[in-house]
């Protein structure tokens, strides 16, 4: 691969692979914050259920888990409307990402804390707190890396949606690894044949430290891009935001230790008061930037609804990989519950290069589908995964077990959907959203995944409900059946009826494409 120093399509600067370098510096930085995110997840639903409610039947546990599971996941991108203001406002794009990674790294090695009592805190008490700096430091890191990521390409930039999808295999090659080395880590630290998650999640945080590192040795690629405000360039404006972190960790540690319908009113409190900000910022607008922002409101809401269901994967469908999943074998070998995790990532990978090229090839024949009917397509494939699996529970045998392939249909056809709806909404915010408020509405795409993250653990918890009333195993796995019917119907329907709407939704974008 040859560096080349020509501006490709008014962009000034080195580009590489036709796309500007810094895009591949954020590239490998997000792959290794992604790491660290994905291989702490696959394993924290099943250390939670284990370390903290063992005490209790499995489902009660799982379902216990699932709750906490779902909040803490909702809270990881709900802060992210924050983070994106503080980098509009104070610190600027650079410095909020390495904030955040430090805040993420700490967070992670908290989370290792053993069993008993550490200076006067238990160590569910530690173990959460730690889960606070955690959500802390996604809320810093997180929307920032991707609003840089839009920066780096001039409006109406063809190359934006390829850009951001290459940009999304480095989050998902991350993710790819991150459960199988996680899992496999604390495999080998464990004793007595049981693995010492602690151990996952403390390689997790290494990953942050790698990314860490690969964004700041090369950070010069970004040119003038992601510079402090003017009058924020000094030490000041960072010691206020850690600050600010350290005293804000607390307060994401006494929500997370709420029921979790309080954290849930707070997300939809959030997302009705940012819906009703961005409606009337657009009724001071000229009609074209207006009408575009009441389809931004209505796609972050379609984005809720998404992640309602694809969400099962680190939840409910983590649990039923390791309970109900006749697993994958070589030999004597069973592949481990958690490594389903990287399935969806590894397929992005695969996939993501094919849809790049995809809609650029189509955008050159005035065939490329609209961003509404994209997400119409997504939700579509969000049913038919779960058609899929349904399809296998449908065969279980009297052991209350399906066929290991039936889950690999349904992450294929989750992947599919993935890739029509999630790459091209990180490139819609940056298109529809007003220059001086990318950050903060970046931001608000990210509250709508959370409140999508929180519905999807209540979904979770509702699925291992439903399992602990069945009599025998048979009855628990068909009580994931009749819980994911109504994802298919949501999927199927909220699809067609997003496509039927396209054009008219497409019409109020003005051009934006």
């Amino acid at each position: 691969m040859s560096q080349s120093t020509t501006p490709a399509q008014g962009h000034e600067g080195p580009t590489l692979l036709g796309h500007p370098a810094g895009l591949f510096v954020l590239f490998f930085a997000e792959l290794w914050e992604r790491f660290c995110y994905y291989g702490m997840r696959a394993l924290l639903a099943l250390y939670i259920a284990q370390a903290f409610f063992s005490e209790l039947d499995p489902e009660s546990a799982q379902s216990s888990a699932s709750a906490s599971y779902g909040g803490f996941t909702a809270m990881v991108y709900a802060l992210g409307i924050f983070g994106g203001s503080v980098a509009d406002r104070i610190l600027g794009y650079r410095r909020t990402i390495v904030l955040g990674g430090l805040f993420i790294a700490a967070g992670e090695f908290f989370l290792m804390v053993p069993k008993g009592a550490h200076f006067g805190f238990e160590q569910k008490e530690i173990f959460f707190f730690g889960l606070a700096l955690l959500i802390v430091g996604n809320g810093l890191f997180k929307p920032n890396i991707s609003s840089l990521v839009g920066k780096l390409y001039k409006q109406g930039d063809p190359r934006r949606d390829g850009g951001f999808t290459i940009f999304y295999m480095g989050i998902n090659i991350g993710a790819a690894i991150a459960p199988v080395a996680c899992q496999a880590f604390a495999a080998y630290m464990g004793t007595d044949g049981k693995p010492d998650y602690r151990y996952g999640f403390a390689l997790a945080g290494a990953g942050m430290l790698l990314g860490l590192v690969c964004f700041w040795a090369f950070i010069r690629v970004l040119g003038d891009q992601g510079l402090p405000p003017k009058g924020k360039e000094g030490f000041g404006p960072i010691l206020m935001v850690i600050l600010g972190g350290i005293i804000v960790a607390p307060g994401v540690y006494a929500l997370l230790s709420l029921k979790e319908d309080a954290v849930g009113y707070i997300l939809y409190a959030c997302f009705a008061a940012i819906a009703v900000f961005l409606i009337s910022v657009g009724l001071k607008e000229e009609k074209a930037q207006r009408e575009r922002l009441y389809v931004l409101v209505l796609l972050l809401f379609l984005n809720c609804v998404f992640w309602i269901g694809f969400e099962q994967a680190g939840n409910s469908l983590n649990f039923f990989a390791e309970k109900q999943l006749e697993p994958f074998r070589v030999g004597a070998w069973a592949m481990p519950g958690p490594w389903w995790q990287s399935v969806n990532a590894v397929l992005i990978v695969l996939f993501g290069p094919i849809f790049s090229w995809l809609w650029v090839a189509l955008d050159k024949k005035n065939l490329n589908p609209s961003i509404p009917a994209k997400f119409g397509l997504g939700f579509c494939g969000m049913g038919l995964g779960f058609l899929v699996i349904n399809q296998g529970i449908g065969s279980a045998s009297a052991a209350g077990l399906v066929m290991w392939y039936f889950l690999l249909g349904l992450y294929v056809v989750h992947t599919l959907g993935e890739l029509c709806l999630s790459p091209v909404g990180l490139s819609m915010v940056t298109k529809l959203a007003p220059a001086r408020m990318t950050g903060m509405v970046m931001g608000a795409w990210f509250i709508s995944i959370a409140t999508g993250n929180f519905i999807a653990g209540k979904v979770s918890s509702w699925a291992a409900e439903e399992a602990g009333k069945a009599a025998d195993a048979l009855g628990k796995v068909q009580a994931y059946g009749h819980v994911f019917q109504y994802m298919i119907y949501l999927g199927l329907g909220v699809g067609i009826g997003v496509i039927l709407l396209s054009r008219v939704m497409n019409k109020w974008m003005h051009g934006v494409k």
